[in-house]
């Protein structure tokens, strides 16, 4: 029976006492008051022309900096065990910028939710650069500095988000900040991230922390035919945004051929990169469909991939897409986990899904509760399939500042009019708290 099919009349299956349940979201994201820290490169970013779609900047953005009792009262009403939020490196360089995380987990605690920090999601302070080393040490020491100030209260942490995308979109193909397109050179961007995470780990450590993990994003790649070179290039496109992330983490080593590519001392750095988490964080949107290359540029997701990238990227048919043109793949979800364990075997930690979610128009959002009710369902069959799953946190609690997409991509379980700033809950947001209040 097809997933749509059951959702109606179907209840979801339970899952084992102690999954936590949440929402996600991240500080550039919602928190606005831009004016109140120090730049980011995303601030840079916006400022030139052309680089947003709509032209918008994150100066206010959802006014998370301002409002968030409001949202940490949705929060209490949806029932979540746990809330993601990053902090903000530029705002904790700020004199008094630490006092508004202090206020926020305040009032979580109050509120019966668990803080989940996020340590660094993409608004990297506009002095430093990820291709220098350097930025490495200096990211240990700003966590120092939160794990000191917040450590009494926050006990679960996750240094990075998404460091292939920073890489990929940032750093190589310029669609993201700080716009660089540096295609294969922007390779060290991604093992001075990985460096900064492992030593990351080591400062939360001697900071008296545990419940450290890191939120990676991954999903199943999938060869547009089974010619081989078609194959070869979906392999080669799974190490770059799969194994390149995971490997170094999980085995101490990164990729065939790819350790050749990284700057330093790449066998020490190794050491560092794979200090043991306790869990590992994946963020999951959909799968990807890659062929050898076409010769020509490709439109795929709002980016345009550069004709001499060896490979390319291609539409995966016959299946519902979101508004952002994303495939809506629930099973995929089920494969990418069974293939993790059966990779990494006893090398994977628990798992933790830290985002997964969808952009779709309007209140009445039936389409998002279909996709969270099909995912949720494929996760429980990972469960089932032997793959030790403890969290799953939806993308996202708020329609925010979707990066260079602008305002244009709603992912909330909450609308937001992004001119009044007014909070509705959507349909969504409803069924999830449901499901929450179901559990017993």
């Amino acid at each position: 029976m097809a997933t749509d099919e059951r959702t109606a009349t179907d209840p979801i299956p339970q899952f084992p006492p102690g999954f936590l349940w949440g929402v996600s979201t991240s500080a550039h994201q919602i928190e606005g008051a831009a004016g109140e820290r120090e730049p980011s490169v995303w601030d840079a970013f916006t400022a030139e022309p052309g680089r947003v779609k709509d032209g918008s900047t994150a100066e206010v953005a959802c006014d998370h900096y301002h409002r968030y009792r409001e949202d940490v009262a949705l929060l209490a009403g949806l029932g979540v065990d746990a809330y993601r939020f990053s902090v903000s490196w530029p705002r904790v360089n700020t004199p008094g910028g630490l006092d508004f995380y202090d206020r926020l987990v305040d009032e979580l605690c109050a509120a019966g939710v668990r803080p989940v920090v996020t340590l660094f999601h993409w608004d990297l302070p506009v002095t430093l650069d990820w291709l220098q080393r350097d930025t490495a040490s200096r990211f240990a020491e700003y966590v120092s500095v939160v794990a000191g100030r917040l450590g009494d209260r926050v006990h679960k942490w996750i240094t990075l988000n998404e460091p292939a995308e920073h890489t990929l979109l940032g750093h190589a193909l310029g669609a993201h900040a700080p716009g660089r397109q540096l295609m294969f050179d922007a390779l060290p961007v991604a093992h001075h991230q990985l460096l900064a995470h492992g030593l990351a780990v080591r400062a939360l450590r001697a900071a008296g922390a545990a419940d450290i993990g890191i939120a990676n994003s991954h999903g199943p790649t999938w060869p547009a035919s089974g010619k081989q070179e078609d194959v070869e290039a979906a392999e080669f496109y799974d190490v770059l945004l799969n194994r390149l992330f995971a490997d170094p983490l999980l085995l101490g080593r990164y990729p065939d051929g790819m350790d050749e590519l990284m700057p330093g001392d790449v066998h020490s750095d190794l050491k560092v990169i794979a200090e043991p988490v306790d869990w590992y964080g994946i963020n999951y949107y959909a799968p990807t469909r890659v062929g050898a290359p076409q010769g020509a540029e490709i439109e795929f997701g709002g980016l345009t991939l550069p004709a001499e990238l060896p490979f390319s990227v291609r539409e995966t048919e016959g299946h519902p897409v979101t508004d952002f043109g994303w495939p809506v793949v629930p099973e995929a979800l089920t494969e990418l986990l069974t293939g993790f364990r059966a990779r990494y075997g006893d090398r994977l930690p628990p798992v933790v899904i830290t985002e997964n979610g969808c952009s779709y128009e309007g209140v009445d959002d039936q389409e998002r509760i279909a996709y969270l009710d099909g995912h949720i369902r494929a996760l429980h069959r990972a469960l089932e399939a032997g793959v030790d799953v403890r969290g799953y946190f939806v993308w996202s609690l708020l329609d925010n500042f979707e990066w260079a997409e602008g305002y244009a991509r709603r992912f909330g379980l909450v609308h937001v009019d992004h001119e009044t700033l007014e909070r509705t809950p959507k349909a969504s947001y409803g069924w999830f708290r449901d499901l929450l209040r179901a559990r017993g």
